[in-house]
């Protein structure tokens, strides 16, 4: 039951969708402008630099909170099912920010709450991770590239560390551990698959911090509140 426990709080965690929250204090859906994901990379692109930072942060924290929780509540007394409780907690989260039930299951990818797993999951993760997504951004201005390495990264060291011993467990927790990690891989590049296609043709979009002044950056959100509001008086009927 502490899996299934785990999995329920994570995604109670992964609800808090910072993007929108953050797009709704500044008049606008974010899921309506870019890309249309609500995650850091959008909220970056739309609403500048200072914003994506909050996102990225919030994501990332939810995550961590999340593990922390179900660590305290489960992990702690039972220390062979701690990294088992961990990824089962970050599934919970992940999907819950991906797939939110009062946003009609339209959240964003999950690459920064997966940051936040990686953090609070065991430490030798963090310089893989730092590596593969820095060393690609900052290489091709692609976060897509960077996200689907991370993933390549995260769950080739985890069968390497599980089979080296790191984690303490036996083979049949490990494959559980490995399956979970598997998943969220391939949930991962299904969520990316459209960017897949973009990378391999070449035409995926760049992204760089700071690309617009302030001034620039406030007339549009303006120009974005302005077209909310047009919308909203004017719905486009579907067919």
């Amino acid at each position: 039951m502490e899996r299934l426990y785990s999995v329920l709080i994570g995604y109670a965690f992964g609800l808090f969708q910072t993007a929108f929250i953050l797009g709704k204090m500044k008049g606008i859906d974010i899921r309506k402008h870019g890309s249309g994901n609500a995650g850091t990379t959008n909220t970056l692109r739309v609403l500048g630099t200072k914003a994506g930072l909050i996102v990225f942060f919030g994501d990332v924290a939810k995550c961590i909170l999340a593990i922390v929780c179900t660590y305290f509540l489960f992990g702690r007394n039972n220390p062979e099912m701690m990294y088992l409780i961990k990824i089962y907690t970050a599934l919970g989260a992940i999907l819950g920010h991906n797939y939110p039930f009062y946003l009609k299951f339209r959240g964003g990818k999950g690459i920064a709450a997966t940051a936040g797993l990686i953090l609070a999951f065991h430490w030798s993760f963090i310089p893989v991770g730092v590596v593969m997504f820095f060393g690609a951004f900052l290489l091709t201005h692609y976060v897509s590239l960077g996200s689907l390495l991370v993933y390549a990264g995260f769950m080739t060291q985890m069968v390497l560390s599980g089979q080296l011993g790191l984690f303490g467990m036996d083979q049949t927790l490990l494959l559980e551990l490995y399956g979970i990690s598997a998943f969220l891989t391939v949930m991962a590049f299904w969520k990316h698959r459209e960017n897949i296609k973009r990378l391999v043709s070449g035409a995926e979009r760049k992204t760089y911090l700071f690309h617009k002044d302030k001034m620039e950056k406030q007339e549009t959100i303006e120009e974005l509140q302005a077209d909310e509001k047009q919308t909203e008086a004017h719905p486009v009927k579907e067919s």
